[in-house]
């Protein structure tokens, strides 16, 4: 519940506070007086974006805060959740700074206004004037009756199923895109991947094929050379090898005298045996040079191949090429199993279809058990609220296709009088009807939930004398389960009040201000008179005042 409201320096309020009860609670005032400004500022609590030109003097900040004991309310999770520091007495500030900025605070810890609006809607329920008009909008009336079937898990796991159906119906329409692209594709990469697959291409093709086309181009001139280095190597008298023969065994005649010619006649010994492998390595090479004009036309043909290969797909090296053929093979797989996949896409829709269905129908069926209960408790407040003729019809109809709440068209009918026909609620009753509704619909309300506190704008508009009187009993007794806080400007609706505010304003210096107080008991007399009677107090409107205090 909220325990105490501080608003500084916003719109016509300077700085005032109050300190809630429990029970209920009226506040009272006159046209004009402030009270939709002090509405205003606690939606600020709530998540509302706020506006600049609320501040009241632009020099300094404006501050909303409100302390609430949410002791009992289980909300450690949501406060987890949201990152926040968790309290028993939670205080939630709100700031607007001269330099148009706004902050937020739950217990110190800076929040946004996500955070802000998902705590909001666990402490409080600003019901406006405005709000009336919602009995006739469909979402409202389907909260309404799933707050009473106890359908909020049930509605969670439905909408979370729902959410993965679209996921799955996304895909599927990707697939099927893909699948009318590949076909228009297909030929032309299958021709393509072909193409590369006839070449057989392999890593370090490429750079073999060049290397022997290098050799089959110059076969005379690696005969020559060849031929030459053998001669240079094997030449009798000059030959290389001869010269290191002799100097090897003019080495090995010394040898003997000391280490150092042992060592020069090792490394002649080390180079002969080298010579004469790579005169032997020499040799071969030669015996294999061969003119081979057929072989060289083959490698000049594959060489070509892949030249113009590289140059149709722009790319320079036959890795690429392959990479080219393997993405152009997963494009052509996707054209040729695409029915499958679009068939597996298919068949898990059907299935999270059923699984919804299924979904649906339990809350439906949640829904209409105890449609008939809250049509009987509704009638019977709206006949103490002055309307005995009143039936209300709510038409509950399960359709194929799939909503964010289920498969329900949801319908609420009034017939507002005797004998009179069925129409859309928000055609059938009038203002002050609708406010009746309105509340009837709270109270019920408020014997399912676990909402802390309920705020009333003006729920009595349209309504007045003996109606105003059962209007208050209701908010009465919905006082003793949670708090309830009303403002109003009926004095039988005030009188019913455990605690009782006046807003006014007054003259301060150069300006004129909102003010706040919690009236005595003597005071609550005169204010109530005043209500009944005016500002020129008769002794019949005080006596009717006390009346209805006591």
């Amino acid at each position: 519940m909220l325990t105490t409201l501080s608003i500084k320096n916003y719109a016509l309020i300077e700085d005032i506070q109050m300190d809630l009860q429990s029970g209920f609670t009226v506040i009272t005032g006159e046209t004009g007086a402030g009270k939709s400004i002090m509405l205003g500022a606690l939606s600020l609590l709530l998540g509302k974006r706020a506006d600049f030109n609320a501040i009241r003097d632009s020099e300094k900040k404006c501050v909303i805060e409100g302390s609430f004991n949410i002791a009992s309310y289980g909300l450690k999770q949501l406060f987890t959740f949201e990152d926040l520091d968790y309290e028993p007495q939670t205080i939630i500030r709100r700031e607007i700074l001269p330099s148009g900025k706004s902050r937020a605070f739950v217990n110190d810890t800076p929040a946004n206004l996500s955070s802000l609006q998902k705590l909001g809607e666990e402490l409080l329920d600003i019901h406006s004037q405005h709000e009336t008009l919602s009995l006739g909008d469909n979402d409202y009336q389907f909260l309404v009756i799933d707050s009473l079937a106890g359908n909020a898990e049930k509605l969670k796991s439905y909408q979370q199923s729902l959410q993965e159906l679209k996921k799955l119906q996304k895909e599927l329409r990707v697939l099927r895109e893909e699948q009318v692209q590949a076909a228009k594709e297909y030929d032309y990469n299958f021709f393509l991947f072909n193409e590369l697959e006839q070449a057989k291409l392999e890593k370090g093709m490429q750079e073999e094929l060049e290397e022997r086309h290098e050799e089959l181009s110059n076969v005379e001139q690696l005969t020559e050379q060849l031929g030459s280095a053998i001669n240079s190597i094997n030449q009798e008298e000059i030959g290389a090898a001869v010269s290191l023969r002799e100097a090897k065994n003019n080495l090995q005649r010394i040898s003997g005298i000391s280490s150092q010619y042992h060592q020069l006649f090792e490394r002649l010994q080390s180079l002969n045996i080298e010579l004469d492998d790579i005169a032997a390595e020499l040799e071969s090479a030669l015996e294999k040079v061969e003119a081979n004009p057929t072989e060289l036309e083959r490698i000049n043909a594959r060489l070509q191949l892949l030249y113009n290969l590289q140059k149709k797909h722009m790319v320079s090296t036959v890795s690429e090429l392959q990479e080219i053929q393997q993405e152009l093979s997963q494009k052509i797989s996707v054209s040729e199993n695409a029915e499958a996949e679009i068939t597996k896409a298919e068949n898990a829709i059907f299935g999270k279809q059923e699984e919804l269905r299924k979904k649906a129908s339990e809350i439906h069926a949640s829904r209409k058990e105890i449609i008939p209960k809250f049509i009987k408790e509704i009638e019977t407040i709206l006949a103490d609220l002055g309307m005995p003729n009143a039936t209300l019809k709510i038409k509950l109809e399960a359709q194929e296709e799939f909503f964010q709440n289920g498969h329900d068209k949801l319908s609420w009918l009034l017939a507002a009088n005797k004998g009179g026909s069925y129409n859309d609620i928000k055609k059938a009753a009038s203002g002050g009807e609708l406010s009746r509704i309105m509340l009837a619909v709270k109270s019920i309300l408020a014997t399912y939930s676990n909402l802390p506190t309920i705020i009333f704008d003006e729920i009595d508009t349209g309504v007045s004398g003996d109606i105003a009187q059962k209007m208050s009993i209701i908010l009465q007794k919905m006082g003793k389960v949670m708090q309830v806080i009303a403002i109003t400007h009926l004095p039988q609706i005030a009188g019913k009040g455990q605690t009782h505010f006046k807003i006014y304003k007054e003259d301060a210096a150069n300006s004129t201000i909102t003010n706040i107080r919690e009236l005595k008991a003597e005071e609550r007399v005169e204010e109530l008179a005043m209500m009944l009677g005016g500002k020129n107090i008769s002794e019949s409107a005080v006596a009717h005042a006390k009346a209805l205090l006591n």
